[in-house]
Formats: structure tokens, C-alpha cells, sequence
């Protein structure tokens, strides 16, 4: 035992130091022989991230909160908004004046509008409400059909525009069936009624020249059949004017959202 022992001390004594580069060897050795871990290597069942999709996740999420946080794009501009609202304040005082005008010299014997619905207390003050309103309906006017045209609005709000179209959109809007999820587009119904609307308006400038200065517009008033025939037609462009704010206003109240969209742009 003694012996033994003695051997393994003179063994220990003789064995050579381990440098660096042993030391080195060693720990490669044992590195390789552990496995090596790999991009698709996986924790719990899980894939290891690797840097590449870190940065890319990191992207994607970048990305995501800018589109989160980027304005939409407003379904009235604001010119659109500001024109609307102004072509509404100018027709209202122009049909309210102008009921007052016809009572002063009615069209239809025995029918004439309730005082309380009328503006301007008497024919001289009907006159400069209406007057008044006239300008600012007509420069408004002016500037939505030119700034519609220049910009491609009146194009791709209003047209194409067909028979058929309109009469399957008024049976799925008779039916309930209408959709109203997008307000950014119209539907052929809408599309009729705006166009209609615009036309009705023009009509409604051109007869009421011809009322205002019939002497300086003989070609206009030749066109309309003389100046009581422009009396006619501009009182019934005005009931239809009268109809179409009534429905355009029933139906904002069954959609508000449309409303909205015309007071903050979406």
C-alpha cells in the first residue's frame, strides 16, 4: 500500500503542467463535444427567436403603430364641408324670402305660406334676405362645381349614372336593403338626387335672373317662355329644392354617421 501510493505522488510529481494552449485544447474539445445550438434550436417546444426575426418583429411592430396613429383620410374635405354648410344657410334664407315674395303676388289663387314661415316681415326686407342670399349661393355655387371638376369629386361621386342603377337601388332602399356602411361611396339613388339637386339649383339661378332683370336677359327669358312662365318654373324648382332638403334631412337622421362625416370630414 505504501508503494502504491508513493507511485501515484512520483506519477503526480512527473506529470507536465498544463499550459494555455492544453487548457485552450481541452475547452474546445469539450465544446465540441456539447451539441451546438442552432437557429431552429427550441426551448419548451417553443422556436428561439433569432436576431434577424427580432429586428423584423420589431419593424412590423413599428410599422403597425404608425399606421395606428396616421390621420384617415376624411371622407368630406374640408372645402366640401365648408361649401355644404354654406349652400344650406343661403338656399334656407332664400326660400324662406322667397315665400314672402310670392305672397306679395301670389301665382296660385287662394294659396299663399303661413306669415310665420316666411322671412323678412315685408316685401322690401323679403327682397334684401333674398337678394343677400342670392350672392352667396351663387359664388358658393360657383366655387363647388369648379373645385368638383378640377379635382375629379364630381366624377367619382356622381358618375356613371344609369336608369337601371337607380331603379335596383330604390327597391333595395324601399326594402331595407340599402347598405349604408360606406359612406364614402353613394349609391345610384344618391348619385340621381345630388345631380338632380345641382341641376335644380342652376335652374333655380337662371329663372330667378329672368324674374330679377328680365330686360337684360331677353335670350333667357325667350328660353323660358317669358316672365310669367319663369315664375312658374322657379316656384316649382323650389318645391322640389323644399323636397329634396326634407328627405336629404330624414335621412341624415336615419344614418347619422353620415352627419358626422359632414361636420368632422369621417
Amino acid at each position: 500500500m505504501r508503494l502504491s501510493g508513493a507511485c501515484a505522488i512520483d506519477q503526480r510529481r512527473r506529470a507536465p503542467p498544463m499550459n494555455a494552449t492544453t487548457t485552450n485544447a481541452t475547452t474546445d474539445a469539450t465544446t465540441d463535444a456539447l451539441p451546438r445550438a442552432t437557429p431552429h434550436a427550441t426551448t419548451n417546444g417553443a422556436p428561439a427567436m433569432t436576431q434577424a426575426t427580432t429586428e423584423a418583429a420589431s419593424r412590423a411592430g413599428t410599422h403597425a403603430t404608425t399606421s395606428a396613429i396616421r390621420p384617415r383620410k376624411p371622407i368630406h374635405p374640408r372645402w366640401v364641408r365648408a361649401s355644404h354648410w354654406l349652400n344650406a344657410v343661403a338656399a334656407v334664407t332664400m326660400a324662406l324670402s322667397g315665400w314672402r315674395i310670392y305672397d306679395a303676388s301670389p301665382i296660385y289663387a287662394g294659396f299663399t305660406f303661413p306669415r310665420g314661415a316666411t322671412l323678412g316681415g315685408w316685401l322690401g326686407g323679403a327682397l334684401q334676405w333674398h337678394f343677400a342670399a342670392m350672392w352667396l349661393l351663387f359664388f358658393n355655387g360657383v366655387f363647388y362645381l369648379t373645385m368638383s371638376i378640377a379635382t375629379g369629386r364630381f366624377a367619382r361621386k356622381f358618375l356613371p349614372l344609369s336608369v337601371k342603377s337607380i331603379a335596383r337601388d330604390l327597391c333595395d332602399a324601399l326594402r331595407g336593403r340599402l347598405s349604408h356602411d360606406d359612406l364614402s361611396v353613394y349609391n345610384a339613388v344618391q348619385r340621381a338626387a345630388y345631380v338632380a339637386a345641382i341641376a335644380d339649383l342652376v335652374l333655380l339661378v337662371l329663372s330667378g335672373l329672368v324674374i330679377w332683370k328680365s330686360v337684360q336677359f331677353p335670350l333667357l327669358r325667350a328660353l323660358l317662355g317669358g316672365y310669367d312662365s319663369a315664375r312658374v318654373v322657379h316656384f316649382w324648382a323650389m318645391a322640389f329644392l323644399v323636397a329634396f332638403f326634407v328627405v336629404h334631412v330624414a335621412m341624415a337622421a336615419l344614418v347619422p354617421r353620415s352627419l358626422l362625416a359632414m361636420l368632422r370630414g369621417h
